[in-house]
């Protein structure tokens, strides 16, 4: 899972985070975040197609 509870608030691993390629047409962590502080990390944007990679190295799904 690339949510989890940190120590003070919920945190995001970059490496296991595919912004839910493979899962649905938006990241839903930003849909549902009530307070709009789910930021994107300029020295860690991912194309689709690495996204997408990602999702089926985690599951082993190809899409």
């Amino acid at each position: 899972m690339a949510i989890f509870e940190g120590e003070e608030i919920f945190e995001i691993d970059p490496d296991r985070c595919t912004e839910c390629v493979g899962h649905f047409d938006e990241p839903q962590c930003q849909m549902v975040c009530p307070v709009d502080c789910i930021p994107v990390d300029p020295e860690r944007t991912e194309s689709t197609a690495v996204l997408q990679q990602k999702y089926e190295t985690l599951t082993g799904k190809s899409v």
